[in-house]
């Protein structure tokens, strides 16, 4: 596949403070690339500069043979932007606001209204299209943010942590509608301190933290570093406090990290035969009920883990 990103030791500077600290990687055409890493990593200051929304201290990236720096306008025409913020206005509606923003992109007359009937057709909101946005979920406001991206029908789509603050159905709507995206042909650039959407959605995953990338590869290729650790996923009930139970878990000599994912306890074992046992004993011992428990081969939160000394989501 054709090469349609390279960035080129981008380096971008707050004062004394480096967000990105010189990073490359390119992306092919038709992929979706994940940038992985936790809060403060550089990742929406990554998308930020490739957005042409801020300007690089050093370095330079093309997008479809063109210089962030240097061509910005055939760089915003290209891409799409779907920012971790909401960008609607609350007192419009869906249909309303896609037509502002088909405007802003230059789009008018019966072109725009085609394509914004179009595009509430591909994210699942023709049915709501009149009601205001401050009538609307998280998760379909979020589904409307995708919808202004698309408008212009962009090569390439930047979504900046799109699944942040939403409810379990909103997510997966979400991770769906970028699944068909690509299969349709859209190329992604993600982001998400989420281990389970990178796992789930990325042909190639880049891992950064503090401004740098530390690892890029395939899954296979970066959980291959961790050797042959396991992850114990623990199902305990809803609505239950299990901070004493992930301090508890820690202190096992079986258990390598503990941290917590959508009210399951995540373990990074060396052997789950050996561990499972004294988890199933400790957490007894103060009174949890474990209902099933998943055992995963090494995956990106134990890369993550064995590169920096600490869990994606400390």
């Amino acid at each position: 596949m054709p090469q349609i990103l390279e960035v080129q030791n981008l380096v971008k500077k707050f004062g004394d403070l480096t967000a990105v600290d010189g990073i490359s990687f390119d992306i092919q055409a038709g992929e979706v690339f994940s940038l992985l890493g936790p809060n403060g990593a550089g990742k929406t200051t990554t998308i930020s500069m490739l957005s042409c929304l801020l300007e690089p201290t050093s370095g330079d990236a093309i997008i479809n043979g063109h210089s962030i720096i240097r061509e910005t306008l055939e760089v915003k025409r290209t891409i799409g932007i779907v920012p971790q913020e909401i960008a609607l206005y609350e007192e419009l509606s869906a249909h309303e606001n896609l037509i502002f923003w088909g405007q802003m992109y230059g789009l008018g007359g019966n072109a725009l209204k085609t394509r914004v009937t179009e595009v509430l057709e591909q994210i699942g909101l023709a049915d709501r299209a009149k009601d205001r946005i401050k009538t609307y979920s998280g998760g379909m406001k979020r589904r409307v943010n995708i919808g202004v991206g698309l408008l212009h029908k962009p090569l390439m789509l930047f979504m900046d942590e799109p699944t942040v603050g939403i409810d379990p159905q909103s997510r997966r709507s979400i991770l769906d509608s970028v699944k068909e995206l690509n299969k349709a042909g859209m190329t992604v650039l993600y982001t998400t301190h989420y281990m389970e959407e990178a796992e789930e959605l990325s042909d190639r995953v880049g891992i950064i933290d503090q401004g740098k990338m530390i690892a890029l590869g395939t899954q296979k290729e970066l959980t291959q570093l961790v050797g042959e650790n396991e992850t114990l996923r623990l199902h305990t009930a809803e609505n239950v406090d299990i901070q004493p139970l992930l301090t508890a878990l820690q202190g096992l000599p079986e258990v390598i990290h503990v941290s917590s994912s959508d009210n399951m306890v995540v373990l990074i074992v060396p052997e789950a035969d050996d561990a499972i046992p004294p988890v199933f004993r400790k957490a007894d011992q103060l009174g949890y009920k474990i209902y099933s428990v998943d055992i995963q081969e090494p995956n990106l939160e134990a890369v993550f883990l064995k590169l920096t000394g600490r869990a994606l989501r400390d």
